[in-house]
Order: C-alpha cells, then structure tokens, then sequence
C-alpha cells in the first residue's frame, strides 16, 4: 500500500534544459523509500536569474529539496547563493562532476544546456523505437513484423505492450502481435525469420488473476469469459500451437517483472 501522508518531501527539480538527467536520478533514489511516496516537481528551462528567484520562492513555500542541473556557471552559482540565503536543501548533481573534468581536462566545458539531446545519436533512435512500438502495438498494423528487430507474441496480459515500451527504450524496434484463437495469425509471422520472435507463455491460474484484476478495475463482472478458467486454457494452448508452429523461443513470464523479462530478451537478441 502507498503511504501518501503529509510528510511526503517534495523535491524541485531544476535544469536549464528539459531535466531528465534530474528526474532520472531523483526516482532512481526516491523508489529506494518505496512504499512511501516522494512528490517530485520537474522545473525544466531555467534562462535567468528571476527563473531561479520563482524556483526559490516555490521551495520555500512548500519546504521543497531543490536538486539541479544546471551546466551555465553564473546561474549555478546565483541558485546555490539564493537556496544557502534561504535555508534550503540543495544537491548540485552536476557541478562537482563539470569541475573535475575541468581540471582534469585543463579546458573549460562548454556550459550549453540540452547537449545531451544534440550529441547524442542514441537518443534519436530511442525516440524512433518508442514511436515504432506505440504504431505497431497489440496487432495493429502487422507490416511491422517484417521491420521490426523483435516481435513478441502472445495472449493478452502478458506484458507485450510494456515489454514492447521498455525495450523500444533500449532502443530496440518492437512489434507485438496478440494472438486469439477467434483471429488467424497474420502470415508474416511465417515469413520472416523466427530468429527474431519470441513467445510469451504464462502459467494459467496467474493469468486468471491478472484478467480478473482487470475486469475489476474495468468495473465489469468476474464471471466474464476473459477470466473464465477454460476460456484461458483454450487461449493458452491455440498459443502453444502457434509458437511450436513458427519454431520461435518461448519465454515463462509467469512470476518475471517486466524488467527482468527485457533483460532475457535482449541477452538472447545479442546472442542469436
């Protein structure tokens, strides 16, 4: 259960860019506190003093830890001299690391914002993953299948759109497929290579309780044949037939969290 009470700490976090390297760091320390929450407020762009003034005031108000990332030395330091003139927490994440280079380097960094999105080439292909995977998701449009680098294929809830969002942010173009007994497969899931499908199976009684739990958040019945215990059995076994028939690699994703399932999936990509 959450803990969502009052004493939840807000952190601001600052950037003179969009503020993922922040936010990023933020989460990766806040989820450490699980299950209480931690109220984390991005506020990207930062240009100029009054910007930094309007963080200020903002944090003060609400008690907030300011963590930055700001690479333009004059507004850095007016925001560590205004969060230290009001008393309030503050984490410079990149200052510190920008100064050792300096110095290590002998040669001043070139304090732009948002470099990391103008030279890096894999964040272009992470975007293009992303939009791939959203366009071919569940079925929809079964070209996919022959430009993707993975295909994934299942019955439904078996984490294929999650998986496929994951991965896509690894930067791998993914395509899923559903696979309904009702529906025949698209032909070319028999035509491309079965090097790049996998399967997913999973253990009948645990889809039953992930499809109730869905009928439930969906305000429908129990008793809806989507959770039906014999209508899982048959969806699981037509499954089977499929994937023995394209000749794929199957992976149990029955008690896997999406994460540790992407990680299988792209040391078998790497190792094909």
């Amino acid at each position: 259960m959450l803990m969502t009470d009052k004493s939840n700490p807000i952190i601001l976090v600052a950037s003179d860019s969009a503020g993922d390297t922040g936010e990023a760091v933020v989460h990766a320390a806040a989820v450490q506190f699980y299950p209480h929450l931690v109220d984390v407020r991005i506020m990207p762009f930062l240009e100029d003093q009054e910007d930094v003034d309007k963080l200020i005031q903002t944090a003060a108000k609400c008690d907030g830890i300011i963590v930055f990332t700001l690479v333009i030395p004059e507004l850095r330091d007016y925001l560590i001299q205004q969060a230290m003139l009001h008393q309030l927490i503050h984490i410079d994440l990149l200052g510190p690391v920008l100064n050792a280079l300096e110095q290590k380097m002998q040669q001043t960094s070139r304090h732009q914002p948002g470099m990391i999105h103008l030279l890096d080439e894999g964040y272009f292909k992470k975007v293009e993953a992303v939009e791939f995977a959203v366009k071919y998701d569940d079925g929809r449009d079964y070209t996919g299948v022959l430009q993707a680098d993975i295909v994934l294929v299942g019955v439904s809830r078996t984490s294929k759109t999650p998986l496929s969002m994951y991965l896509a942010h690894k930067k791998f173009k993914v395509a899923n497929v559903p696979l309904v007994p009702e529906i025949q497969p698209p032909e070319q899931l028999f035509t491309v290579s079965n090097k790049k499908i996998i399967g997913l199976r999973i253990d009948p009684d645990k889809l039953n309780v992930i499809r109730t739990e869905r009928l439930k958040m969906l305000g429908l019945p129990r008793t809806a044949s989507y959770a039906n215990v014999e209508r899982i059995n048959v969806e699981l076994e037509y499954a089977d037939r499929i994937m023995k028939r394209i000749g794929c690699t199957v992976i149990d994703v029955s008690n896997r969290a999406v994460e540790e399932t992407a990680a299988l999936i792209m040391e078998w990509y790497r190792g094909r």
